[in-house]
């Protein structure tokens, strides 16, 4: 018996490799044809309502702009609400025809509960769900003061998704709708000082991976993966060992010599991307090596990460 289950150990791989080499033209070939077709009939986005969370600065804020210029319907989400209504009334100049704001907190389950019910009684339906509220964090684990102020990344950055996810999914469904999420490529890059927060978008491209299969074909998911993109994230605004939220001028010291995309060019790669219909999104693109780093060589990924930290000043 004990041999039987040794058996796959030495057929599955083999089988797996001659599946992949046989298959891989194939499927290529299918899936460069259906991008060419996406790309020729993307979503139009005229008089579609989008809920986005996290819109006050940032990328949220410029995929408010982004989906403004196409003429869709808005509801900025954030707890600032002085900045929303910045960025509802250029949003209206740029094409939206009706902007609502709803300060809110996306860590309070029945805040998220009320928003999404706002929405729908307000505009009489939900078209895409953008995800994108985050809260970011710097701080070698050993070095946090109390262990305890992590559970509000952990809150913010997955909780602040799945939460208004729930109370959506019967809307999206009758409207046959779009669920985007702002993870990072911090879900699968070695992230030291960011370990929790690297757990959390890890956490969220897992979550929405399986509920894609979930909701299929009558919700679709879009899993965006920016890497360094200029926002109050990249300037230094983050969880401090303390749990006290701060800008840490030293972040960008840290960052020198790192190519930041700026918000308004990765923003319109996204929606134009979600438009199309794509399932994920790495913004820049070239973050793409990295990944293939990772699957075939992790090693020398981690290697490199050694010798960067080790280089760094500690910031906690």
């Amino acid at each position: 018996m004990k041999q039987i289950h040794k058996l796959p150990n030495l057929v599955l791989p083999a089988i797996t490799a001659l599946g992949i080499c046989l298959m891989l033209p194939l499927l290529y070939v299918i899936k460069f044809t259906d991008f060419i077709l996406r790309s020729l009939f993307p979503e139009n986005m005229k008089g579609k309502v989008v809920v986005i969370t996290g819109a006050s600065s940032g990328i949220g804020e410029h995929l408010a702009y982004e989906y403004a210029k196409k003429g869709a319907h808005l509801t900025l989400i954030a707890r600032r609400k002085e900045s929303l209504k910045e960025v509802a009334e250029k949003a209206g100049q740029l094409g939206s025809p009706d902007v609502l704001v709803i300060p809110a907190d996306v860590s309070k389950v029945d805040q998220c509960k009320q928003f999404i019910d706002e929405v729908v009684d307000h505009f009489g339906q939900l078209d895409h769900l953008v995800c994108n509220a985050v809260m970011g964090i710097l701080c070698a684990f050993e070095d946090a003061t109390n262990v305890t102020n992590f559970e509000q990344v952990m809150d913010v950055n997955f909780w602040g998704s799945i939460y208004p996810t729930y109370f959506a999914i019967p809307h999206l469904k009758r409207s046959r709708g779009k669920i985007v999420v702002n993870a990072s490529v911090a879900a699968w890059m070695i992230n030291p000082k960011c370990t929790v927060y690297g757990a959390s978008k890890a956490a969220l491209i897992n979550f929405y991976d399986s509920l894609r299969v979930e909701l299929a074909p009558k919700v679709s998911v879009t899993i965006i993966s920016p890497g360094y993109v200029e926002s109050e994230l990249s300037q230094g605004k983050a969880l401090t060992k303390q749990g006290a939220i701060e800008v840490d001028p030293r972040f960008r010291k840290m960052m020198q010599g790192i190519p930041f995309e700026s918000t308004e060019d990765c923003t319109k790669a996204v929606v134009a991307a979600v438009c199309r219909g794509d399932k994920y999104i790495t913004e820049p693109w070239w973050y793409n090596a990295f990944y293939l780093l990772k699957i075939l060589c992790p090693e020398v990924m981690e290697w490199g990460f050694r010798l960067s930290n080790s280089n760094k000043p500690r910031t906690s």
